[in-house]
């Protein structure tokens, strides 16, 4: 079959020279003549969803009509189409066409245009054979041993032959080796095992193709953009399921079938991609550069039309997929959801010991002879790694992008200068620095003894980070890194005006709070969410709201992170001008441990004004004061009063700084550094504390039925992590989601559980659980990766109660349009003398909502005449 051009060429010049080609018919009549055996039929799907049987000549002639339906509507198809035909020994006849996306639906349901081959030797020579070529498997990287020791591991034995085969393919690095990657780090739980095949991996691509280890990067750890700039695939289950369709040939009931029995998209497409009899055209095998390209594609298409253009990316993908294997990996890559436990700090960790043991051919930086690394003790090898991962880990929280680490790396390797090179900088959020938990007062005291800090009300809001630049350009970034800009455009036109003398840029902390602008009384969360996420008018708003800052990380372009708290406050109070009601400083209250009663006033003083509590903070450096962190759990006398009530906390019995508790020895050296009062970007440290108001002084508990899970992460990788719970609803007999829950568990409860919800994942046997939503639970949010059969009671604790968008739990009970949610919950104990008809129902709910907000109301209305909340140093 001629393409459209050739037909011209032909029929302009000497068409006498031209043979003409034969039909289908000759073809035909001369196999009915043969006595050969049929061969067997291929199922299609039929336009009612029903598969029906085509022989190879009703086939052929299917194919043919959508063949000549193109060439009369010249449209063009992507990747090279070959199509022979022989009669016996005889060569009749053989064409190429040249093929594109753009091809008709007809011509769409598989990938692979198939091959009229000569028929097998045992088979009569007339007979017209399919052949499949879009399921073998990448077999050059199958057999790399990426699990090995990275110091036994020698990438240079496999960089040349690899190099060699990535040839054909532009010379980019292959999707197979990176599937191969994930496809060991699946099959272990190991930590060490999963690092070691992930610095494996990324020494081949640096070694053999840098341009590829960026993009492989971005797909290890599941996303394809920093947090800070919104690339979301938008992709919804029906466009991989009409992939996975159309590109293996199933129906509706063949699709599901498999989904039933496997839950999980990606071991879906595992399946799918196993059952494809044949395929339309011939796959281009995918690259690294090529799946990364087309997810950004797929993130950045917009506007009409942009579905369709979405479908044909993630029909591409499939179709070119070699194997099960990447077929499965594309689909969780599609879905967002991976599952390799690749999370941010080990890639950093893999990063930082690639590149002390690989550098690019055009690289010169020094490497860390394996030779030499091999010889050194355990402890010794772990204080090299550990070195150079606390600098890449550094860098990644200052400056959270890979598009900026990863050609830095690239450059000068791991040295002192990365520090430099990826540093804090205007416009980029740094990752937070945590605090330690704690909601015992007399056990926070005990902690910081012998030290000065400050207590600052914890209000309840939402943290932000203020970046504000020399030509008054403001950028503001929340928690995780999101951009909310928009989100709050009177504080854009604010902070530029609350520059003192002399500052020109800067990065502030604060939290932002809604308050009534009259009065500056505090509101709860709950205020702050019901303004309007992005795009938002500033002559619209109903909300408003005040920034309590609490920090300064940056100023006129030098970082302070290395300066003590107590500098950066100073500079924070003195360098800006509080514009009452709109901006200010975090109520604070200098103290030692000696100040107990003080610092219980302030505590109560936070919580009466409807604060979460309080954070306390070092103010100075003070490494010659031992931390006392893990003293006996035995609070002195003078402090045991300061015990907040009904909260009875429980010591770490392990040492944190290298010094074993009482009557215990200590067993390894702790590489703890000693408290001290600097900023320490990602880190949850004690050197600032949390101290909330105790879980259950507001109310009773609440009896929860689990009824989903998610696969947790990290260190939580194969439990259930976070778990969904729901209450009752007696009228309608439906189970409405109120909540996830993350606290409370221990690691007996998490194995013990995962046990009982048993997806099957390694016993082969799901027990307890489906795979898809049951008709009873009423539930709007992200969908969890299995659903539980309601059959527990769970004892939950929580802070307070909220109005929620998402979870629809005693919706219609107190607002027609929204449910409720817990805040902070946490699991006490399972109820085994409770069956789910006994759980809490959907009017308890409600009544104790009710009870929260006639008891906010009823301590507003005693408040003495003339007293407002905050009004001394706010």
């Amino acid at each position: 079959m001629s393409s459209p051009a050739k037909k011209r060429k032909l029929n302009n010049g000497n068409k006498t020279a031209a043979a003409q080609p034969k039909g289908l018919e000759y073809f035909f009549s001369k196999q009915r003549q043969n006595d050969a055996p049929e061969p067997a039929p291929v199922e299609t799907e039929a336009p009612d969803g029903h598969s029906t049987e085509l022989t190879d000549e009703e086939l052929a002639r299917k194919l043919q009509a959508e063949y000549d339906l193109e060439n009369a509507n010249e449209a063009s198809t992507s990747g090279t189409v070959q199509v022979e035909a022989t009669d016996g020994p005889e060569n009749v006849g053989k064409t190429e066409e040249s093929a594109e996306d753009t091809k008709p639906a007809s011509a769409k349901q598989a990938v692979d245009l198939p091959t009229i081959s000569k028929p097998a030797p045992d088979r009569a020579g007339t007979t017209l054979t399919l052949q499949s070529t879009g399921t073998a498997e990448d077999a050059v990287t199958s057999s790399i041993p990426l699990d090995e020791s990275p110091l036994a591991f020698e990438p240079s034995k496999y960089v040349s032959q690899l190099q060699q085969h990535w040839a054909t393919d532009g010379g980019n690095a292959s999707y197979g080796l990176l599937t191969r990657c994930f496809v060991l780090v699946s099959a272990t739980t190991s930590r060490i095992k999963i690092v070691d095949t992930l610095v494996n991996c990324l020494r081949i691509l640096i070694e053999g193709d840098p341009s590829s280890l960026l993009p492989a990067v971005w797909l290890a750890t599941n996303s394809i953009s920093p947090a800070y700039i919104s690339l979301e695939l938008g992709l919804g289950g029906s466009a991989i399921s009409k992939a996975l369709k159309q590109v293996c040939g199933l129906d509706n009931r063949s699709l599901k079938a498999i989904y039933d029995k496997y839950g999980d998209a990606g071991d879906v497409a595992f399946e799918a991609k196993k059952k494809q009899s044949f395929t339309l055209r011939k796959p281009k095998p995918l690259t690294i550069k090529g799946v990364y390209q087309s997810l950004v594609k797929i993130a950045t298409s917009q506007g009409q039309g942009s579905n369709e253009v979405k479908q044909r990316i993630v029909d591409r993908l499939l179709q070119d997929a070699r194997g099960g294997e990447e077929s499965r990996f594309i689909v969780r890559t599609l879905c967002q959801h991976l599952r390799i436990g690749a999370v941010k700090t080990t890639m950093l960790i893999a990063l930082s010991r690639a590149f002390l043991l690989s550098r690019p051919a055009d690289a010169n930086f020094p490497l860390r002879q394996v030779s030499e690394l091999s010889k050194l003790k355990k402890e010794e090898l772990a204080e090299v790694w550990a070195r150079a991962e606390e600098i890449v880990k550094a860098c990644f929280a200052r400056r959270p992008n890979y598009n900026d680490l990863i050609p830095v790396l690239l450059e000068i390797g791991v040295m002192e200068e990365l520090l430099v090179r990826c540093g804090l900088t205007l416009h980029i959020p740094l990752r937070p620095m945590l605090g330690s938990i704690t909601r015992d007062l007399s056990e926070m005291l005990t902690k910081l003894q012998g030290r000065d800090f400050a207590c600052e009300f914890k209000y309840d809001g939402q943290r932000a980070q203020v970046h504000c630049d020399e030509n008054g350009k403001v950028s503001i970034f929340s928690r995780h890194l999101e951009l909310m800009t928009d989100k709050y455009p009177d504080l854009v036109e604010l902070v530029p005006k609350i520059r003192g003398e002399g500052v020109s840029s800067f990065i502030m902390e604060g939290e932002v709070v809604a308050v009534d602008r009259d009065t500056g009384e505090l509101k709860n969360f709950q205020a702050l969410t019901n303004r309007a996420r992005k795009d938002v008018d500033i002559g619209s708003i109903t909300i408003d709201v005040c920034l309590f800052s609490f920090d300064l990380m940056y100023l006129n372009g030098q970082p302070l992170l290395d300066r003590p708290l107590r500098e950066r406050r100073e500079l924070l109070r003195s360098l800006f001008t509080e514009v009452p009601h709109h901006f200010t400083w975090v109520k604070s209250l200098d103290a030692t441990s000696g100040d107990s009663e003080a610092v219980l006033d302030f505590f109560k003083s936070a919580t009466e004004s409807k604060c979460e509590g309080i954070m306390v903070k070092i103010l100075d450096n003070l490494p010659e004061v031992p931390y006392t962190g893990n003293a006996p759990e035995q609070p002195p006398e003078d402090t045991e009063k300061l015990s907040t009530p009904k909260s009875k906390s429980k010591l770490k019995k392990s040492a944190k700084n290298g010094t074993a508790g009482e009557g215990e020895e200590s067993k390894t050296k702790s590489r703890r550094k000693p408290l001290l009062a600097t900023y320490e970007p990602d880190k949850r440290l004690d050197s600032w504390l949390k101290v909330k108001k105790d879980y259950n002084s507001s109310f009773d508990t609440l009896d929860l039925i689990p009824v989903a899970g998610w696969h947790g992460q990290g260190r939580k990788a194969k439990w259930w992590s976070p778990i969904l719970l729901a209450v009752r609803n007696d009228e309608s007999g439906m189970f409405e989601a109120v909540c996830k829950c993350i606290s409370g568990f221990t690691d007996a409860f998490y194995k013990a559980n995962k046990q009982f919800y048993d997806d099957g994942d390694e016993s082969g046997e799901p027990k307890n659980v489906r795979f898809q939503k049951p008709s009873f639970i009423e539930y709007g949010g992200p969908s969890p990766d299995v659903w539980f059969e309601p059959q527990e009671v769970w004892e939950m604790a929580f802070a307070d109660i909220t109005l929620s968008p998402t979870y629809t739990a005693a919706i219609g009970l107190v607002s027609d349009e929204r449910g409720l949610s817990l805040r902070f919950p946490r699991f006490l104990k399972k109820r085994e003398d409770k069956g789910i008809e006994e759980a809490s129902t959907n009017e308890f709910l409600a009544g104790l909502w009710r009870k929260q907000e006639a008891k906010a109301v009823s301590e507003r209305d005693t408040k003495p005449p003339g007293e407002e909340e905050g009004d001394d140093e706010l």
